[in-house]
C-alpha cells in the first residue's frame, strides 16, 4: 500500500514539473536578461536620442517656430464674423432696426408709432476686417525678435546636445574606471592569496611566527570588503550612465570601449582659446538676446509714431430671416498718442538697460569661456603627462613586488615589507587607470569648452 501510494507521488511531482517547469525557466530566463555590447559611439547616440533633455529643448524649437508664425500673423488681416440677437422697444434702436432690416414703411413714420414702437427683434450677421497699413513698424520688429530668438533657440539646442554627450563620455568612463578599479583589487586579491599560502607555508615550517599569518589573513580581510565596495561603485556608475542615456536605470550593457589613451596632447591653448570664442554656441545664443534686446529698443522708440489702420464691415439684418437687410462700412483711422503718463519713455528706458544687461552678460560669458577653456587645457595637458609616468610606475611597482617575495622567502624581509609592496602595486595600478580616466573627461570638457564636441568624438 506504501509503495502505491509512493508511486502516486512521484508521478503528481512529475507532472507539477512538466507542467510549471517550463514557466519558472521563461520566469528565470526574463529575471537574468542582460542588454548586449554598447560602445561609446552607440552610447552617444542612445543618449542624443532617449535624454529628456533634448526633449525638452526640441518642445523649445517648436514653440520659437510657433512664435514666427504668430508675428508673421500681424501682416494678414484679421477677418471675423459674429451673429448677434437683440429684442428693444427703444424708439431710437427700433428705428434704425428697422431701417437696417430695410422695413421701413409710412406708417412707421406716425408720431404715436414712433415715440412708443412695438418690441421689434433683430438678428444680426456681421462680417468685420481690419488690417494695420502701418502700426508704427510694430509687426516688423517683432518679426525679426521671434526671428532671432528662434536662431537662438537653435544654438540652445546645440549647446544641451553637446552637454548630453559630454554627460554620456564622462558617465561611460566612470563606468570603465570602476570596472577597472574592481579588476585591480581583484588582481591585488590573488596575489594577496598566493602570499597567504607562501606565509602559511613557512608558518607551518617554523620559519616566521604566527603573527605574520595573521597579518596576511587581515590583509585577504581588507581587499574582501574593497572588493565588496568596488562591486557596489561598478552598480552605482552604471546607473549614472543609464539615466545619462535616457534609459531605465537597472539596465546593464557590456561596454566594449576601452579605457585608453586614444588622442595625442592638446596642442596651444591660444588655439583652444581661439576655438571656443568662434564655436561656442552659447556665446551666440547670449549675442542674439543682445540684440533682441536692441530690436526692443526700436519697438519702444517706435510707438510716438502714428499707425494707419484700415477696416471694413458687412452687416445683414433681419427679423425673422423671412426678409433682410444688408449694409457695409468702410474706413480708415489714423492713430497717434499724445500722453499716456510717460509710459512711452519708461519702456524705452527699461529697453536700453535691457541692452545694457545684455552686453554685460556676453562680457561675463566671454570670461568664462576663456577660463573654462583654460582650466579643461591644464587638465588635459596634466592628465596627459601622468599616464606615462603612472604606466611605468606600475611596471616598477610590479617588478619591486617580485623582489621583495623573494627576499621575503629567503628570511630578508618582513611581512610588513611584503605588504607594503603589494599596496603599492596596487595603487600604482588604480593611479594608471584613473590618469587615463582624467585625460579622457578633460578632453571631453576640452571640446566642450571648445563648442566642438559632437556625436564622433573619440
Amino acid at each position: 500500500m506504501s509503495g502505491h501510494i509512493h508511486k502516486i507521488r512521484l508521478l503528481i511531482i512529475v507532472s507539477f514539473c512538466l507542467l510549471f517547469g517550463p514557466v519558472q525557466i521563461l520566469l528565470a530566463a526574463q529575471m537574468e536578461k542582460t542588454d548586449g555590447p554598447l560602445t561609446l559611439g552607440e552610447a552617444i547616440k542612445m543618449g542624443l536620442a532617449n535624454n529628456p533633455e533634448i526633449a525638452v529643448v526640441m518642445s523649445r524649437v517648436d514653440a520659437s517656430g510657433a512664435k514666427v508664425s504668430l508675428a508673421r500673423s500681424g501682416f494678414f488681416p484679421r477677418v471675423d464674423i459674429s451673429e448677434s440677437f437683440s429684442r428693444t422697444t427703444n424708439p431710437m434702436w427700433a428705428f434704425g432696426t428697422k431701417l437696417n432690416q430695410e422695413v421701413i414703411t409710412s406708417q412707421d413714420f406716425d408720431p404715436q408709432t414712433l415715440n412708443d414702437p412695438e418690441a421689434i427683434n433683430n438678428f444680426a450677421t456681421t462680417l468685420s476686417v481690419t488690417l494695420p497699413l502701418y502700426d508704427r513698424g510694430q509687426n516688423w520688429i517683432g518679426l525679426s525678435q521671434a526671428r532671432l530668438n528662434q536662431k537662438a533657440i537653435f544654438l540652445s539646442e546645440d549647446r544641451v546636445r553637446q552637454h548630453v554627450i559630454v554627460d554620456v563620455v564622462v558617465s561611460y568612463v566612470r563606468v570603465l574606471l570602476a570596472q577597472e578599479n574592481l579588476r585591480v583589487v581583484e588582481q591585488t586579491l590573488e596575489t594577496a592569496i598566493a602570499n597567504f599560502k607562501m606565509v602559511n607555508s613557512r608558518f607551518q615550517s617554523g620559519l616566521v611566527v604566527k603573527s605574520d599569518l595573521l597579518r596576511a589573513e587581515v590583509r585577504i580581510a581588507e581587499l574582501e570588503q574593497e572588493r565588496l565596495e568596488a562591486e557596489s561603485h561598478v552598480e552605482i556608475a552604471r546607473a549614472v550612465l543609464n539615466a545619462a542615456l535616457g534609459v531605465e536605470v537597472d539596465r546593464s550593457f557590456q561596454l566594449q570601449t576601452p579605457l585608453e589613451r586614444t588622442c595625442e596632447k592638446p596642442d596651444s591653448l591660444e588655439t583652444w582659446i581661439s576655438r571656443s570664442l568662434n564655436n561656442r554656441a552659447d556665446l551666440e545664443q547670449l549675442k542674439l538676446q543682445e540684440m533682441i534686446a536692441q530690436e526692443e529698443v526700436k519697438k519702444a522708440k517706435s510707438a510716438h509714431l502714428p499707425g494707419l489702420y484700415v477696416s471694413g464691415n458687412y452687416e445683414i439684418n433681419s427679423e425673422d430671416f423671412s426678409e433682410t437687410g444688408n449694409n457695409y462700412t468702410v474706413g480708415a483711422m489714423v492713430r497717434l498718442n499724445l500722453f499716456n503718463g510717460f509710459g512711452f519713455q519708461s519702456k524705452v528706458k527699461e529697453a536700453i538697460a535691457n541692452v545694457r544687461q545684455a552686453r554685460a552678460l556676453v562680457r561675463q560669458l566671454d570670461l568664462g569661456v576663456r577660463v573654462e577653456t583654460r582650466q579643461a587645457f591644464f587638465q588635459a595637458q596634466s592628465a596627459y603627462e601622468r599616464i606615462d609616468v603612472a604606466h611605468a610606475a606600475v611596471a616598477q611597482a610590479e617588478e619591486g613586488l617580485r623582489i621583495v617575495r623573494n627576499r621575503y622567502e629567503s628570511g630578508l624581509f618582513t611581512i610588513v615589507n611584503l605588504l607594503d609592496a603589494e599596496v603599492a602595486l596596487q595603487q600604482a595600478r588604480t593611479n594608471y587607470f584613473r590618469s587615463l580616466h582624467d585625460f579622457e573627461i578633460a578632453m571631453a570638457r576640452l571640446h566642450l569648452a571648445a563648442g566642438i564636441i559632437d556625436e564622433n568624438f573619440r
